[in-house]
């Protein structure tokens, strides 16, 4: 970790996570076990499911080792889970035999999602969204809405801008996500939340988006 400059407020747990990284970069995280891979559901998201928010078929965009896939996966689910690394998708197939688990999993360009050709009730999104830069985020906005049925929901947990320092990922404000899903979809709330991470044993502040695609 750097050292603080004179005056400069003490590290915050966000600074422990390594610094964004290009997406062909992902795969290589996957020779270790990157931060954001904590083994179980965001808590947030689990709270989603309890709720009985999360239903119909289930998308899980950027799922990494598929955790929330396969937590829909065990609610009896019709679940797919799509990430850009294979060890990533690797991963996911051997936690769904292990399990006993049936979910589908594939190694897919997020803004791409059209030639999936399948239609979705919930799409879940962990880390994602503010991984992207703005011209990627129109794009997957755009991808979004050809696979989300009206009425679908999309639910985002993203870092926000609350959290301090500036490693890890862009941080994202409120208005930034309204503004996003400004046509064709309504902001149903922007909560805050916590993200659970390996290098962060207090979480990271985090927004979670409710979204209807209408």
């Amino acid at each position: 970790m750097r050292t603080p400059k004179q005056n400069e407020p003490p590290a915050t747990p966000a600074e422990e996570v390594p610094g964004p990284i290009r997406p062909e970069d992902f795969e290589a995280s996957y020779a270790g076990t990157p931060p954001w891979d904590i083994g179980r559901p965001q808590p947030a998201f689990l709270a989603l499911a309890e709720a009985g928010a999360i239903r119909g078929r289930v998308l899980d965009v950027g799922c990494g080792t598929g955790e929330h896939a396969l937590m829909a996966a065990g609610m009896g689910l019709e679940a797919t889970g799509i990430d850009s690394a294979p060890a990533a998708i690797a991963l996911a197939e051997a936690k769904a035999r292990d399990r006993g688990l049936t979910a589908q999993f594939l190694v897919h360009d997020a803004l791409q999602l059209a030639s999936l050709h399948q239609q979705f009730d919930t799409v879940l999104d962990c880390g994602l969204f503010h991984a992207l830069d703005d011209d990627d985020r129109r794009s997957f906005v755009e991808s979004l809405r050809a696979v989300i049925q009206p009425g679908g929901r999309y639910f985002m947990l993203c870092f926000s801008d609350r959290q301090l320092g500036s490693c890890g990922p862009r941080r994202i404000n409120r208005n930034e996500i309204r503004a996003s899903f400004d046509r064709g979809w309504q902001v149903d709330s922007i909560e805050p939340a916590k993200l659970d991470s390996r290098m962060s044993p207090d979480g990271i502040l985090a927004w979670l988006a409710r979204i209807t695609r209408t």
